[in-house]
């Protein structure tokens, strides 16, 4: 039988589906013929036609239809057109995803990175309104009520414990050997161990932990993807986190997850866009923000403004880091702000004032930098900003001597900006 439609990108939503009902190809067609015969009618589907819908296709007449009941049936929950990625693509898109349709769409694009698709390693950076639309979504009501769901498997706390306990494992890797070696491993766990339990059965006290623990893993496998230099799942990837922040109703998590939008802004140049981003994250999570976080947000507001030109704005939002930087309680911060460690404030600082032309602070804060320890990846790249300074001042062979105070051949690569080695 033919397809109708023109070629569309692949049909993740599907294979998804398909993977957790433990159907094959073969299995979907011979059920879908079956269904045919019921009303009286002659189809003769075969694994090769699954395929096609997969690749993006879609099939004639009442087809998607029966895709949708053979699968209600088999997962014992109702599907419709969208949910497995045949629906109408000229109707206007929905203002927003319900939680479980949210869920769904996540638990694919994780399987697909898993299988290294490359319309999602090339997926290209949302810009304009729809990248301010995950914000202005989690800043806004309404909330979730509930996010108690109903499936087979029961999850506890002992699971949220497993997640927390994976997402503090893979940090450390990634501190380790970087997100390019990483990131096989999360996506692998991802696919294995938290989307069954995203989509199991739990109340609403216990569902809003577990959302919180998946959205930091979530924001670890974003960052291996923006260390992968993939940019545009990277943000797919914290966008994913930003839903599951407000789904968790953690506010100081929601601002976590901006930070990464913000210095990922950063590195694409997006300096006005880092400064809103930075901005609703302070403005929305109010008190929840731990100094930490805090500390972090306005430096990172401070490399914008400065590469903006803006002297008073990123003076300004300095004197708010230092300030934040003084009241800063590791053993009262989240875990995920672990990575605001001594020597990062200064070193963005210094980089922020280089860019102000303001070289002799700027040369100091670097020098103060580097005077704290770090894990070997954060050294390198303090090393580097004050080699930057030192060679802004004049001072080339003192530049040389402190690169050459970096230069480690087993040291993992450092990319732009890291985001927790920082």
């Amino acid at each position: 039988m033919s397809e109708s439609g023109a070629h569309m990108e692949p049909n993740t939503l599907l294979d998804a589906l398909l993977d957790e009902a433990g159907m094959s190809r073969v299995g979907l067609a011979t059920r879908i013929n079956e269904a045919g015969v019921a009303r009286g009618k002659s189809m003769r589907y075969d694994h090769s036609s699954v395929i096609r819908w997969l690749k993006g296709q879609r099939p004639r007449g009442i087809v998607a239809d029966l895709i949708c009941e053979i699968l209600t049936t088999r997962l014992g929950r109702p599907l419709t057109l969208e949910d497995i990625g045949m629906g109408n693509a000229d109707a206007p898109q929905p203002a927003s995803t319900s939680l479980a349709g949210f869920i769904e769409r996540s638990t694919a694009l994780w399987r697909g990175d898993l299988q290294q698709r490359p319309e999602l390693l090339t997926a290209p950076v949302i810009t304009g309104l729809p990248a301010v639309g995950p914000v202005w979504e989690w800043e806004n009501p309404p909330d979730d009520a509930d996010v108690s769901r109903n499936g087979t498997l029961r999850v506890g706390m002992s699971d949220v414990e497993l997640l927390r306990g994976a997402r503090s494992h893979y940090e450390q890797m990634y501190r380790k050997a970087g997100g390019v070696a990483t990131r096989a491993r999360v996506l692998l766990f991802l696919n294995t161990e938290t989307a069954p339990l995203l989509r199991g059965a739990y109340t609403d006290p216990t569902g809003r932990e577990l959302h919180r623990a998946v959205g930091g893993l979530v924001a670890v496998a974003g960052i291996c993807a923006y260390d992968s230099d993939a940019q545009g799942l990277a943000q797919r990837y914290f966008y994913q986190a930003l839903r599951l922040a407000k789904a968790s109703g953690d506010r100081a998590f929601g601002g976590y997850v901006l930070a990464l939008l913000v210095n990922q802004c950063l590195y694409m140049r997006e300096y006005r866009q880092a400064v809103a981003f930075a901005e609703a994250a302070v403005r929305t999570a109010g008190h929840a923000v731990s100094p930490a976080l805090a500390c972090d947000l306005y430096a990172m507001q401070a490399k914008a403004f400065s590469r903006m030109g803006d002297h008073a704005a990123a003076h300004r939002v300095t004197t708010l880091a230092e300030t934040a930087a003084g009241q800063i309680r590791p053993d009262e911060e989240p875990a995920e702000t672990g990575y605001v460690q001594p020597g990062l404030l200064e070193v963005n600082l210094a980089d922020a004032l280089m860019r102000l032309g303001d070289v002799a602070p700027a040369q100091a804060y670097a020098a103060e930098a580097v005077k704290t320890s770090a894990h070997e990846r954060g050294r390198v790249h303090r090393l580097a900003t004050l080699t930057d300074c030192q060679l802004r001042a004049g001072e080339a062979e003192l530049a040389a001597a402190t690169a050459q105070r970096g230069h480690d051949p087993d040291t993992p690569e450092t990319r732009h900006g890291m985001i927790l080695v920082r």
